[in-house]
């Protein structure tokens, strides 16, 4: 990777049209991971200059570039995009669910009353804590779900410790 991150501060990413699933689970990690699709690399590279993030790309062509802070990506699974992003930047993960996987804003925590008529009755019902997306107004929870989501950030970075709540 050329030239480092701002010592401090957490990495923000542009991620290429080719690794959609990398950002996500940048984001279910709780970083800021744009997702450039279909956008022209002139225009990539504009954004990362002016914004200070950090490209994440499998074009070796955009890779190259100068004065640009950029991860070549290798692997072809998610699993090995995300663990090389991890050992490459030293990411960390401390459980906490604050982005939104699909739109990347940071969540709000939510009443529960206010979320009733958004959730599944059983759901409703067995859980305490929800969080909601002020973008794209979704609702999150710590269901059965989030034990596959740990099981797959556990693959990838190096022993985390497993989140609480």
């Amino acid at each position: 990777m050329t030239s480092g991150a701002v010592a401090g501060e957490a990495p923000r990413f542009l991620v290429d049209g080719m690794l959609g699933r990398l950002a996500r689970w940048l984001r279910l990690l709780g970083y800021d991971a744009e997702y450039a699709n279909d956008v022209p690399d002139s225009d990539i590279v504009r954004r990362a200059r002016a914004e200070g993030r950090i490209v994440l790309t499998c074009d070796t062509g955009l890779a190259r570039r100068r004065a640009l802070r950029v991860l070549l990506i290798r692997g072809e699974r998610v699993d090995e995009q995300l663990a090389q992003v991890v050992a490459a930047l030293g990411l960390v993960f401390d459980g906490a669910l604050t982005r939104c996987p699909v739109c990347n804003m940071l969540l709000d925590d939510v009443a529960r009353e206010a979320v009733r008529q958004r959730v599944p009755p059983y759901v409703y019902g067995t859980q305490r804590g929800f969080r909601q997306c002020p973008g794209c107004g979704r609702v999150y929870w710590r269901g059965t779900h989030w034990q596959r989501i740990w099981a797959g950030i556990e693959r990838a970075t190096p022993a985390p410790s497993a989140p609480t709540g």
